[in-house]
């Protein structure tokens, strides 16, 4: 072994250097006239600074610090204006597309269960103009259909084209539009609908036929269901009920006599959505926007993702920006980014399955050896929440430790090198070209630009995206109640852990918050609660006026704020940084305040975890945790200790939590987490965490209130020693 370690040693000896020669060459005039010095200078420039020297005074984008954006194009001042636009503008050039389904078939697994799996054809895509025609066609059914302007309408559908022209029709009619995760349980539905009033509602034949049919009979108001999908049997539903095909209300639409009815055109105080969201904890709330909010946050968010505007030459050969998203199309950021990119004609790829599975790049619907979405778009933009890029960056990795000895040195010499890289403002194209190629090709070999938002990534997970894809990762804080907008990072900004500065429609302070002992005093940085300020703040929460005194507030200026529960901190140059959230702080029974968010980030960082919630009780004075296991990894584990079995019987085996809570201890120790913030005991969960069994939301932040009652009885155990 001594021997075989030597000799990988000499060998990869001059590779290395040859890296190191050629890079040093390349980049050495780079360094004096272009892009390295300029992207350092980028990197050490105030971004953002407060509006006054008083202490706890709001920070503002120095690109506009003094005046906040509220429109990006002149003129396109509500949603169905900005749309217009760009269908003048780009006409027949190339704007949604949806996969193929070439057939479906059903698969046996090992366990017995049967799962239908689809084989995907190519991309199909429609123009601007075939977009906006449909748009017009579905309006006027609609209006045809009863549907009066400012009533709303409910759509309650997976990710999918359709979706989208639903948003644009009701946009252009004035339909305020209320929304719908797909994966909301049957009592948040039936709450969401009754409480919204919606007399029609969009939704697929694959959730009329499985939620919605169990659920219509107790919804009061609605009298139109229009459906997107293969053809239905209606004879089962109640006969009160008119259900129409998609289809079939466009061409409703289409009849001169309902098309030539002008539509009633919306202005910038109409409400455009009311987004109901599963949120963390409690009952959904429908969060009001109105079309100056949407219209506001979009000029934040195009200001700060660069190259929107640029048109550049794709796989598919499209005078396009290529758009990917591997989030639910339901979040509204990703619905303003949406209506950004319509615009800009960056093209987007809409499938009606959930998300990608990044170990094999697609869908778990996707049978096996079909091409996954990414391999058949090649996108250049993609975004994602962290929960996504965890899962790339521990299958890489996994697939790293399975290389021989001579790869795995090669593979770790060229990351750290191209690290060191990064971090004085270069690049590393050899590394890229012989090292990195592969890795990035698993999303299409595209990429230009990664975007996060949804929760905090972790340094190591963003380092790792920076360095495999080849591209800057930038992340986003924003909130529904704020229309996604908050903050992004700055493509030259390299750092990990920090969010950005404020965008230029906005304006962000620190609210001291003693309880957890965060002040805008405190030193290095000045600490708080995040409040938000701008036009792109919403109107508050529907029918709910309790709820929005709590969390919204005018101030003497007629500024509007949110008050975001998350605790952030502002570094010199302007740029936020998520430290807290006020809802995961736990007092201990000995008075030790424990933040349940800052230990699962650390522990994400754990080979054996894919996701971890750490609990604690204020009646005890340790931690315990729930954790979905990584399969492969413990499985292999489980073999190593002479253990055989079932998925479900190695993770209930007391072994291997034992061997869990050492991994956890070694990186606990590693992140610097204190002694009474590591988790002590560990209840392995065989099941993942996904929006279905609504444990977690749809961007996968924890439901602690839905975790802690089902793992009730575990918590009992850990707690009372059973």
């Amino acid at each position: 072994m001594k021997l075989k370690a030597e000799v990988c040693t000499l060998v990869l000896l001059p590779v290395y250097l040859l890296m190191f020669v050629y890079s040093t060459l390349t980049f050495l005039p780079w360094y004096f006239f272009t892009n390295a010095k300029k992207r350092k200078a980028m990197a050490k420039r105030i971004k953002a600074k407060p509006v006054s020297e008083k202490i706890g005074s709001p920070y503002r984008s120095i690109c506009n610090f003094d005046s906040l954006a509220t429109i990006d194009i002149p003129g396109a001042d509500t949603l169905d204006k900005l749309f217009q636009h760009a269908v003048a503008k780009f006409g027949k050039k190339d704007c949604l597309a949806t996969r193929e389904i070439l057939s479906e078939e059903n698969e046996k697994q090992p366990n017995g269960k049967v799962f239908k799996k689809l084989i995907l054809g190519e991309y199909k895509w429609q123009s601007y103009e075939e977009v906006n025609t449909r748009v017009n066609h579905l309006g006027s059914g609609l209006a045809a259909l009863g549907l009066k302007p400012r009533s709303t309408v409910a759509i309650f559908c997976e990710t999918r084209a359709e979706w989208m022209i639903t948003a644009q029709a009701c946009f252009k009619y004035n339909f305020p539009l209320v929304t719908l995760y797909a994966t909301l349980g049957e009592d948040a539905v039936v709450y969401g609908l009754n409480e919204s009033g919606a007399t029609h509602l969009i939704t697929s034949s694959e959730l009329l036929e499985t939620k919605l049919k169990c659920v219509l009979s107790q919804v009061c108001n609605i009298k139109h269901v229009i459906y997107v999908g293969k053809k239905i049997n209606t004879s089962n539903y109640p006969a009160d009920l008119e259900i129409h095909n998609l289809e079939e209300v466009e061409e409703l639409g289409a009849k001169p006599e309902n098309l030539n009815n002008p539509p009633n055109r919306p202005l910038p105080t109409d409400l455009a959505v009311v987004m109901y969201t599963s949120g963390s904890t409690g009952i959904p709330k429908g969060v009001m926007m109105i079309h100056s909010n949407l219209i506001a946050g979009m000029a934040g968010q195009c200001e700060r993702i660069p190259g929107l505007g640029y048109v550049v030459m794709d796989g598919f050969g499209l005078n396009a920006i290529v758009y990917a998203q591997f989030d639910l199309l339901r979040h509204l950021n990703m619905l303003t980014a949406r209506a950004v990119c319509f615009y800009f004609n960056t093209v987007i790829g809409l499938n009606f399955w959930s998300l990608v599975c990044f170990l094999s790049l697609q869908s778990s619907k996707i049978k096996k050896g079909s091409k996954g979405d990414c391999s058949v778009l090649r996108p250049t933009l993609v975004a994602a929440v962290p929960e996504i890029m965890d899962r790339i960056y521990k299958n890489v990795m996994s697939k790293v430790q399975e290389m021989n000895v001579f790869q795995r040195t090669l593979f770790k010499l060229g990351y750290d090198y191209k690290l060191e890289q990064i971090k004085k403002g270069y690049d590393a194209p050899l590394c890229n070209v012989i090292l990195f190629k592969k890795v990035k090709a698993l999303l299409g070999g595209n990429v230009r630009m990664m975007l996060c938002g949804g929760a905090p990534l972790s340094p190591q997970t963003q380092r790792f995206m920076n360095i495999c894809f080849c591209c800057p990762v930038g992340q986003g804080y924003g909130l529904t109640e704020t229309c996604g907008a908050g903050t992004i990072t700055e493509v030259s900004d390299y750092s990990t852990g920090r969010v950005g500065a404020p965008l230029i429609c906005c304006e962000i302070k620190l609210r001291d918050w003693l309880e957890g002992g965060y002040t805008n005093e405190d030193t290095p940085h000045p600490r708080g609660e995040i409040v938000i300020g701008g036009q792109n703040v919403s109107m508050g929460y529907f029918k709910n006026d309790e709820k929005s005194l709590e969390d919204f507030y005018v101030d003497d200026n007629g500024q509007r704020w949110f008050c975001t529960g998350d605790i952030g901190e502002f570094h010199p140059d302007g740029c936020l940084q998520i430290i807290d959230r006020k809802k995961d702080l736990v007092k201990l029974q000995a008075g030790e305040y424990v933040s349940l968010g800052k230990v699962e980030t650390a522990l994400k960082n754990c080979s054996l975890i894919d996701n971890i919630c750490a609990y604690a009780n204020s009646h005890q004075s340790y931690v315990i945790s729930f954790v979905v296991p990584n399969q492969k990894k413990l499985t292999s584990l489980a073999l190593q200790n002479g253990m055989e079995g079932t998925w479900e019987e190695i993770c209930n085996n007391p072994t291997m939590e034992a061997e869990v809570l050492k991994e956890i201890k070694e990186v606990a120790s590693s992140m610097k987490l204190e002694r009474f913030e590591i988790p002590i005991k560990v209840r392995l969960s065989p099941d993942p965490w996904t929006p279905e069994t609504g444990l977690v939301t749809d961007a996968f932040k924890l439901k602690r209130k839905e975790l802690k009652n089902h793992y009730l009885t575990d918590i009992e155990r850990m707690y009372g020693g059973k």
